[in-house]
């Protein structure tokens, strides 16, 4: 199977530079990072891709039963890596991706050599001594809706993700993004996202970790940032002046800058 089709592969930047993988987040595509990845292109070689089922690709490679469980998604993660022959790359993930890349990162330490969390969450569901932003009946709620009218449901939660209401344009191409999805894919990988729980993943980690927070984020509020600081050993965290869950589109300058003065620590 060519793995660079099947995820959309594309690598930019520095040829000759460290190497930085970009990963989207639920219901988006490697087109989220473009903000980012100007900051990044002089100095670092960049690789972006789009999970089965999300942007352009393949989409015939999607099987539900893959892509029901976090790991799935990240054995895409580390396949990338392998098919480029990547060594200790610096794995950005958006949202559920920073989980991924926690799994990604197990499994294939040797390719994986730092990880940035950008508004991470671990787990999105309350639960006893741990605040995740939703109750266990606000997600049945939420994918009950996703998975009766997919693109109400995306107009809707499209704005309240993106969460910068003097820009509606980015809640407009949230919204895009999340009608591009085919729905049956979204709603699989919706219920993985939401439903999933790596708590315990954290602590396993074993490579340099920044994590990015909001200072307000809809879908994963300040004591999710604070968790994942606690739990991932030696990790860095940086609350962004940034409102939503999308700060490399909403406040681009500012997350890039936290980035790369991460990236420039490992150097």
């Amino acid at each position: 199977m060519d793995i660079r089709r099947r995820n959309n592969v594309t690598v930019t930047g520095n040829p000759r530079g460290p190497v930085v993988v970009l990963a989207h987040g639920f219901g988006c595509d490697q087109n989220m990072w473009r903000l980012t990845v100007p900051a990044l292109a002089e100095d670092y070689r960049v690789v972006l891709f789009d999970y089965v089922g999300s942007g352009r690709s393949d989409l015939s490679a999607f099987r539900e039963d893959r892509y029901a469980s976090l790991e799935g998604y990240a054995r895409d993660a580390v396949e990338v890596c392998e098919a480029l022959d990547l060594r200790d790359a610096v794995f950005v993930g958006h949202s559920v991706s920073a989980m991924i890349g926690v799994l990604a990162a197990g499994m294939a330490p040797e390719r994986i050599g730092a990880l940035v969390m950008v508004a991470p969450s671990p787990r999105y569901i309350d639960d006893d001594g741990y605040r995740g932003g939703f109750s266990a009946q606000d997600i049945d709620e939420l994918l009950a809706s996703l998975e009766a009218n997919y693109l109400g449901w995306s107009a809707a939660m499209a704005p309240v993700i993106m969460g910068a209401p003097d820009r509606p344009e980015l809640g407009e191409e949230l919204r895009n993004s999340f009608c591009a999805t085919d729905p049956d894919m979204a709603r699989v990988f919706a219920r993985t996202t939401f439903l999933s729980d790596s708590r315990e993943d954290l602590g396993n980690v074993k490579v340099p970790t920044l994590v990015l927070e909001c200072t307000q984020d809809a879908i994963a509020p300040r004591e999710v940032g604070a968790f994942v600081h606690r739990t991932v050993p030696g990790s860095t965290l940086v609350t962004l002046e940034a409102v939503g869950h999308c700060p490399h589109l909403s406040a681009p300058e500012a997350t890039n800058a936290a980035i790369t003065e991460f990236l420039a620590g490992l150097r």
